[in-house]
């Protein structure tokens, strides 16, 4: 396995030249300067291994050579020209199997470590649903059972003043009817008072009338 020594970075980071020497001198407990001297001269080393055309091979880490392009005709991204490329000698980098497990090793952890994050969160998305949803639940009935008290009332309170109002009217409808045959057997009294007077004259004079015929009658006799 390849230990780098170096604290883990975030994805995306580029690390320069400073802080590799920074994680040198961390791991081998030395000076900063000492760290970048051993950096520099390992770097050395590489460069002019590969430049005599030799082939450095760094068992578990990967191997650094050079190979040979051949002349070639690019094309240009901005413009789309033809652009002949020259022949060239260019550096080029294997990585050891060992480097290439311990990437994916740790790359695995991360994902798995990534998707065990996302997996609590959805968890916990869904039980704080379930947590209101239930919470709604609960306060649903009560909500129905004070509407429904509160229309009772409603339709109480409207009720009440109609009824009122109705007895009110048939009060007022029979007082108005008592009213009426008061004034109507009033008048038919006194029409009757008036009457009864007349209807005793009328038997004196009649009474008198015959008790003079007799006299005249028994007179003639």
């Amino acid at each position: 396995m390849v230990q780098t020594g170096a604290a883990p970075t975030p994805k995306g980071r580029i690390v320069n030249k400073a802080q590799l020497i920074d994680a040198v001198a961390m791991k081998l407990d030395i000076s900063r300067r000492s760290a970048g001297d051993t950096v520099d001269a390992v770097l050395d080393g590489i460069t002019g291994a590969i430049i005599s055309g030799d082939k450095v091979s760094l068992t578990g880490f990967g191997t650094f050579e050079t190979t040979r392009r051949a002349a070639r005709t690019a094309r240009n991204p901005r413009t789309g020209e033809s652009v002949a490329v020259p022949a060239a000698t260019v550096p080029k980098f294997r990585p050891g199997q060992a480097l290439k497990d311990e990437v994916n090793t740790t790359t695995g952890r991360k994902r798995a470590a990534a998707k065990k994050t996302v997996a609590k969160k959805a968890a916990a998305k869904k039980t704080t649903a379930k947590r209101t949803a239930t919470k709604v639940a609960a306060t649903r009935p009560a909500t129905k059972a004070a509407a429904k008290k509160t229309t009772v009332k409603a339709a109480a309170k409207k009720a009440t003043p109609a009824k009122a109002t109705a007895k009110k009217t048939v009060a007022k409808a029979a007082a108005k009817k008592t009213v009426a045959k008061k004034t109507t057997a009033r008048p038919a009294a006194k029409k009757a008072v008036a009457k009864a007077p007349a209807t005793k004259a009328v038997a004196k004079k009649t009474t008198v009338k015959k008790a003079a015929a007799k006299k005249t009658t028994a007179r003639k006799r």
